[in-house]
């Protein structure tokens, strides 16, 4: 045998004088007696509001209106690039005399004429050596064919290179590499 009642009853006798508390819903069993507190969803009770003067809230409109206006009339603030920017501090040379100026361009005009001989007689050097070469390989063929041959093979020893083991290394299970610092320099620009 259960009954449910669903009246506000308090314990001790007590009744609430607030109508925003919640109420104790009493279960009644044969057996035992159980006793629940229900929360139901209630608001406080609404503030007053202020009463707002007119002339104030349009003089503050107006001052916005004023402030918006002046921020479009401002042109924004355009960000440099600064790949564009050249230094300031550049050394001014001073201005060369004439002889001095003279004196240059005959010492530039030697020094290509020396480069020039110097490249011309090198070349004339690798010409020779290789012509000596190409008779020397035709006197050697018409000796022995066999000699020409193992002559002109290509000689794997000029240029050694050795290679042991992989080239790629897996990597080390639960290795946590080290994290770098990075600075940021970075320039920040308000608009």
């Amino acid at each position: 045998k259960t009954r449910i009642s669903v009246t506000p009853q308090y314990p001790g006798g007590l009744t609430p004088t607030c109508p925003y508390l919640g109420s104790v819903t009493q279960l009644k069993s044969s057996r035992t007696k159980y006793l629940f507190i229900d929360c139901f969803p209630c608001r406080a009770q609404p503030k007053k509001k202020k009463k707002v003067d007119v002339k104030k809230e349009q003089a503050q409109k107006e001052r916005m209106k004023k402030k918006l206006k002046k921020l479009e009339k401002a042109a924004p603030e355009l960000i440099p690039i600064e790949d564009f920017i050249t230094p300031l501090k550049v050394r001014s040379l001073p201005a060369l005399s004439p002889e001095e100026s003279e004196r240059r361009v005959l010492l530039l005009k030697k020094w290509c004429l020396f480069k020039q001989k110097q490249d011309e007689a090198e070349k004339k050097a690798i010409k020779v050596l290789v012509e000596s070469q190409q008779e020397a390989l035709r006197e050697l063929q018409l000796e022995s064919e066999e000699l020409y041959q193992a002559a002109i093979l290509r000689d794997e020893g000029l240029f050694p290179f050795e290679r042991e083991g992989p080239s790629y290394t897996p990597p080390l299970p639960g290795y946590d590499p080290p994290e770098g610092k990075c600075i940021d320099i970075t320039k920040v620009y308000t608009q």
